[in-house]
């Protein structure tokens, strides 16, 4: 696929992912929503991909979804111009069983879809001149792209219902005390920032040791009881502990010298991975 509405982009081990319509504030849309999937299709199916940084071009991440189509943007069944009814659901259900480690690096403003894409990556970082917005309230149209099950589990469900009652736009340093952002930047710093988290992801780590602990992390948040992460971290020790990259691991450990994993997530993953029920978007 060629793409148009984002940047694809491979830098030692690195994917970044730039949202490219910097004239719309990088704004939503199907051709952005189908490109990004395709992207991470293309990323998981790549063992040269160790991990994946969002941006946007311009001074936006995204100002949420294009309003071009006017009052009826939302009305998926009006005349057909409406956008669908959860594209960023379906966005944020792609992130979700994402193969890489996802950050997201957000540069500038960041409302709706911009901000609710967000929760479903796995470390949120800020410029200084960003700002978030769960505007559902003040667009007539409740929270979408899973927000409701993925927004509570970053900040509590107290500050959740805050910034979606409110449809405020709260800035960087706001999200950052509440714990929505791991870190804020500069605006220069904040790329560099970013690369050099990435790095502690895709150097001298096992991809497939990253792949099984982002699933394990996620999965087991709906667990109802400990003893289901018990019996995955089993099972998965189990399975890894035999591997030639846990062989490595310890023979580099004792010789003192950085380790060199061999193993790929495009063919060597444990043998009951995935473990869990396949869902299809409903």
């Amino acid at each position: 696929m060629d793409y148009e509405a984002i940047i694809y982009e491979v830098q030692d081990n690195i994917l970044t992912i730039t949202l490219n319509r910097p004239e719309r504030l990088n704004a939503f849309n199907g051709q952005m929503s189908s490109e990004v999937h395709n992207a991470l299709d293309r990323a998981d199916a790549d063992d040269n991909v160790k991990a994946i940084i969002f941006t946007g071009a311009g001074r936006g991440f995204c100002a949420g979804a294009d309003l071009s189509s006017g009052s009826e943007t939302f009305d998926y069944e009006s005349d057909g111009r409406g956008i669908h009814p959860d594209g960023g659901g379906v966005l944020t259900l792609r992130l979700f069983e994402c193969l890489k480690p996802v950050i997201s690096a957000c540069n500038g403003p960041a409302v709706g879809v911009g901000a609710t894409m967000q929760c479903a990556m796995d470390i949120r970082m800020a410029s200084d001149k960003a700002r978030y917005g769960f505007v559902f309230s003040k667009r007539g149209i409740v929270p979408e792209a899973c927000s409701s099950w993925f927004l509570p589990r970053c900040v509590g469900i107290n500050t959740a219902l805050e910034w979606a009652y409110s449809g405020r736009i709260f800035d960087a340093r706001e999200a950052l005390e509440k714990r929505f952002v791991r870190s804020v930047h500069k605006e220069n710093d904040l790329m560099p920032a970013a690369r050099d988290l990435a790095h502690e992801f895709a150097e001298q780590t096992s991809s497939i040791s990253i792949t099984m602990i982002r699933h394990m992390m996620w999965k087991m948040l709906g667990a109802d009881h400990p003893m289901e992460a018990h019996k995955i971290d089993s099972r998965g020790v189990y399975f890894t502990g035999k591997s030639e990259d846990a062989h490595e691991g310890v023979q580099s450990f004792l010789e003192k010298r950085p380790a060199e994993f061999s193993g790929k997530v495009s063919t060597d993953m444990p043998e009951f991975f995935p473990w869990w029920e396949q869902r299809k978007f409903e």
